[in-house]
C-alpha cells in the first residue's frame, strides 16, 4: 500500500513540474514562476506533512525522490559558486580603464560592506536582547542534538587558535586547492587570488598593450561561457524551489517551529530593520530609495526564494547595470565581494543574535564589554562566508568559538533554519547592491538617466 501511495505522490510531483514547464513555454515571467513554485511547494509539502506525518515511511521515501530535484539544484548552485566568483572579479578588472583610480572605488565598496555588517551586528544584538532570547529555554530534540554534534565536530577543523592564525588561513597558499572548496575559507581565498590575477592583468595591459588586449578577449570569452552556464542553472530555479519547499515543509517539526517562533519573529524584525537602514543610507547619499526598491525587488525576491547569494549574482549585476545605472566594473566588484565579505544576514545579524542567545547557557554575563566583543568578532569573522547554504553556520562557528561559547549550540535552530535563511539571503544580496549603487553615486559614476527611467530591461534568467 505504501508503495502505491508513494507512486501517487510522485505522479503529483511530476504534474507540478510539468505545470512549471508549461508556464515557461507560455513565457510567463520568471519571478511569477518562482513565486508560483514557492506557493505550490508549500501546499504540497503541507499535504504530505498532514496526511502521512513527518517521520512516516511514505513521507520519507517521497521526499527522498523529490530530493533528487531539490538537492540536485543546490549541487548545481554550489558547482558555479567558485568559477563565478573568480571570473566575475577578474572580468571586473578588464572593464577598468588603465588611468582610472579604482582604489577609491574598491575602498568605498569595502567600507559599505564592512560598515553595514557592523550595523547589522548591533541590530541583531538589540533584537536578541529586546526579545530576551535564551538558548537554555529550548528543549533539544533528536535533530537538534544530531546537528549540534555535527557542528561541534566540524568546528574542530575550522577554528584557529589565535586571530593572526585565523587571518593567515584566509590567504590562498594553494589556489588550486581552494578552487575545489576544500577549506572553510576557500571562498575568500579565491577572491584574494582573483584580485591578484586582476592586478597582474592591469600591469600587463599597461606595459604590454597587445598582450593585454589578448588577455582581455580571453577573459571576456571565459566570462561569457561561465555566465551561460549560470543562466542555464538559474532557469532550473522554479523546479528546484518547488522540490526544496515540498521537502522543507513535509519534514519540518511544526512543534519546534512554534517553540522557536520568538526567534523567527526576532530574526525577521532585525532583517527588516536592517533593510530599512539600507534604504536610509541610500537616501542620505542622494539615491531615491523608492525607485531603488522598484528596480531591485525582482532580484531580492529571487534571492529570498532560492536562498543563494551566489546564484543571484548574475541578476544582481544585471539589475545594477541595466536598471540602476551602475558601471559594469563597480557592479561586478560589489556583487562578487558581497558573496564573501560582510554579508549582513548570514555573517552579521544571525551570529550576533546567536551569541547573545547562547551566552546564558555558558554562564557568560551579557554586559557592555561582552557586547562590544561580539560586534568586533562578528565583523572580523564576516570575511569568507560562502554565498551558498552553510555560510551562516560557518560564521556562527567562528563567532561562538572566538567567544569561548559552546559551538554545538549553533544547531539549536535547525528546525527554523530554512525559514530564516530566506530573509538572510535577501538581505545579503541587497547589501551588495547597496554597496555598488552607493559607490557609483559617491564617485559620480551613477547613470541618473537609467536610474530614474521607468523602463526596466528583463533579466537573463527570465528568458
Amino acid at each position: 500500500m505504501s508503495v502505491f501511495l508513494i507512486i501517487i505522490n510522485l505522479i503529483i510531483f511530476l504534474l507540478a513540474l510539468m505545470s512549471l514547464w508549461v508556464m515557461a513555454k507560455k513565457h510567463v515571467k520568471f519571478p511569477k514562476r518562482v513565486f508560483f513554485a514557492l506557493g505550490l511547494g508549500i501546499v504540497l509539502g503541507l499535504l504530505l506533512h498532514l496526511i502521512y506525518g513527518v517521520e512516516g515511511q511514505v513521507t520519507t521515501q517521497t521526499t527522498d525522490w523529490v530530493g533528487l530535484i531539490g538537492n540536485g539544484y543546490i549541487a548545481l548552485l554550489q558547482m558555479i559558486v567558485i568559477p563565478l566568483i573568480f571570473v566575475s572579479i577578474v572580468a571586473a578588472f578588464t572593464k577598468i580603464d588603465i588611468g582610472e583610480k579604482f582604489a577609491k572605488m574598491g575602498s568605498l565598496i569595502f567600507m559599505f560592506l564592512i560598515g553595514t555588517v557592523t550595523i547589522a551586528a548591533i541590530v541583531g544584538i538589540i533584537y536578541a536582547l529586546a526579545f530576551n532570547l535564551d538558548a537554555s529555554s529550548i528543549d533539544l530534540g533528536q535533530a537538534e542534538n544530531a546537528r549540534s554534534a555535527e557542528i561541534a565536530d566540524k568546528a574542530k577543523g575550522l577554528t584557529a587558535t589565535t586571530l593572526p592564525t585565523q587571518i593567515l588561513e584566509l590567504l590562498p597558499s594553494n589556489p588550486f586547492l581552494d578552487f575545489t572548496g576544500a577549506r572553510a575559507t576557500s571562498t575568500i581565498a579565491v577572491v584574494i587570488f582573483a584580485a591578484f590575477v586582476g592586478f597582474a592583468f592591469l600591469r600587463v595591459a599597461r606595459k604590454q598593450p597587445e598582450s593585454g588586449q589578448t588577455l582581455k578577449r580571453g577573459i571576456d570569452a571565459v566570462y561569457a561561457l561561465v555566465m551561460a552556464i549560470v543562466t542555464f542553472v538559474l532557469r532550473l530555479t522554479p523546479y528546484g524551489i518547488l522540490a526544496i519547499m515540498i521537502n522543507t515543509i513535509a519534514t519540518s517539526d511544526f512543534a519546534a517551529i512554534w517553540t522557536l517562533g520568538k526567534f523567527v519573529i526576532a530574526s525577521y524584525a532585525a532583517l527588516i530593520t536592517m533593510y530599512i537602514i539600507h534604504l536610509i543610507i541610500l537616501a542620505v547619499i542622494g539615491v531615491n530609495p523608492v525607485q531603488y526598491v522598484k528596480k531591485t525587488a525582482e532580484v531580492i525576491l529571487f534571492a529570498f526564494t532560492s536562498r543563494s547569494s551566489a546564484g543571484t549574482l548574475p541578476l544582481n549585476v544585471q539589475a545594477q547595470t541595466n536598471r540602476l545605472g551602475v558601471p559594469q566594473a563597480i557592479a561586478n566588484f560589489s556583487g562578487s565581494f558581497g558573496l564573501s565579505i560582510g554579508q549582513n544576514g548570514c555573517a552579521g545579524i544571525y551570529p550576533a543574535m546567536l551569541a547573545i542567545m547562547v551566552a546564558p547557557v555558558a554562564g557568560v554575563e551579557v554586559n557592555l564589554q561582552f557586547i562590544v566583543t561580539v560586534i568586533i568578532v562578528v565583523v572580523l569573522s564576516s570575511f569568507g562566508v560562502a554565498g551558498v547554504g552553510g555560510g551562516a553556520t560557518f560564521a556562527s562557528i567562528l563567532v561562538l568559538s572566538a567567544l569561548n561559547l559552546p559551538v554545538g549550540l549553533a544547531g539549536v535552530l535547525i528546525s527554523v533554519e530554512p525559514l530564516i535563511d530566506m530573509g538572510r539571503t535577501a538581505l545579503n544580496v541587497n547589501d551588495s547592491i547597496l554597496a555598488g549603487t552607493g559607490t557609483a553615486k559617491l564617485t559620480k559614476q551613477l547613470d541618473e538617466d537609467i536610474f530614474h527611467s521607468n523602463h526596466m530591461d528583463e533579466l537573463t534568467a527570465q528568458h
